[in-house]
């Protein structure tokens, strides 16, 4: 599936941002991996300790590719390129070499990195800023085993994030019932916050169940959405993250990430016979494949859509251009398409206060 005009497409191919580069559990101590990520060969790899590093994924010693496929490896809690042995830390400094002393200019280009919640991002920026605001750590107790799932397509972040607006095509597209705006659109920097309402049905087990849902959608620049979610009809407590991040010029990944609440005072009765009667996951996984579903209806319009700068709107759009302002601030004026940043910053965690 190819863009249908690709030139329509929103002012940058690179946006300014903290996005996803991996799934924490997917990168165990010793670690290593590659990606494809916002226009970058990049790998990530943690050391002994468990600390994580964002690296671009080339030596500057001869430019060997530093990813497992190449045959880079993490031994003694570095990274090791197979062509000559250099070993690089986690702050990408080139710290040994098999047959001379370590070059003091031999660095990796690393990006400054968060692991929050089970998940690593990375900020990007094409002109080189520090990051411009930081993620939040939500608390992770009582809630169960995080599950995932990932859809890649032609688009891009910001199309995929102004659904956290676009309530009107939630009941076209895939068939929401009462939904309703709660209150205005917030925003205060890099933050947007909408809430709403709706009712649907659904197919659980077999079984047509109505459900009634208010959501509060928190986001976070161009590559992080994160919803609260309570079902009142069973008393189910959700929070989902809906992570988009552009792979190339055409490519966009969007990873779905979901928790269930174990356990919540006041909690009702089938909210605990769902999440207790049912095989271990099977319920985070059956509403990620719901998720799924919908995003599957909205690629086949995101990858055939053109950017329309100017939309006419009608009354029942709620705050697109509130979004779409929101957004500009995620452009800097120079962008450099594609270009790797050329700065080693500390990719140490510093977790932050909930918003």
């Amino acid at each position: 599936m190819k863009l249908a005009n690709n030139r329509y497409h929103p002012p940058g191919r690179y946006p300014e941002g903290w996005y996803l580069v991996e799934i924490a559990r997917n990168l165990p101590n010793g670690g290593l991996v590659e990606k494809q990520w916002m226009g970058q060969q990049v790998v990530a790899w943690r050391d002994s300790a468990g600390e994580v590093c964002v690296s671009e994924a080339y030596c500057p010693h001869l430019g060997s590719h530093l990813g497992p496929k190449a045959g880079g490896c993490v031994r003694n809690g570095r990274l090791v390129c197979p062509f000559h042995g250099f070993e690089y830390d986690v702050t990408g400094q080139c710290v040994a070499t098999p047959n001379a002393p370590p070059p003091k200019t031999a660095r990796l280009n690393v990006y400054e990195a968060r692991e929050l919640n089970g998940l690593i991002f990375a900020w990007w920026s094409s002109v080189g800023r520090d990051p411009q605001w930081e993620l939040p750590q939500w608390p992770d107790e009582g809630w169960k085993r995080l599950e995932y799932a990932a859809l890649r397509f032609p688009g891009h972040p910001q199309e995929t994030a102004e659904n956290s607006v676009d309530i009107s095509h939630l009941q076209y597209v895939h068939g929401y019932a009462s939904v309703k705006q709660l209150g205005e659109v917030y925003v205060a920097g890099a933050y947007l916050r909408n809430d709403f309402q709706f009712r649907r049905k659904i197919n659980l087990a077999g079984v047509t169940v109505r459900t009634d849902v208010t959501a509060k959608t928190h986001v976070w620049g161009l590559g992080y959405s994160f919803v609260e979610i309570h079902e009142r009809v069973s008393g189910l407590f959700l929070r989902q993250w809906i992570m988009s991040t552009t792979v190339d010029e055409t490519e966009n990944e969007l990873v779905i990430a979901l928790q269930a609440k174990g356990r919540e005072p006041g909690q009702k009765w089938l909210a605990t016979l769902l999440l207790n009667g049912l095989p271990p996951g099977w319920l985070t996984r059956f509403f990620i494949s719901r998720v799924k579903h919908d995003v599957r209806q909205d690629i086949s319009i995101w990858a055939n859509k053109r950017y329309q700068p100017l939309p006419i709107l009608s009354r029942s759009d709620g705050e697109i251009m509130t979004y779409r302002k929101y957004c500009e601030q995620f452009y800097p004026v120079s962008e450099v398409v594609g270009e790797p940043l050329r700065r080693v910053v500390s990719n140490r965690i510093r977790p932050v206060k909930r918003a």
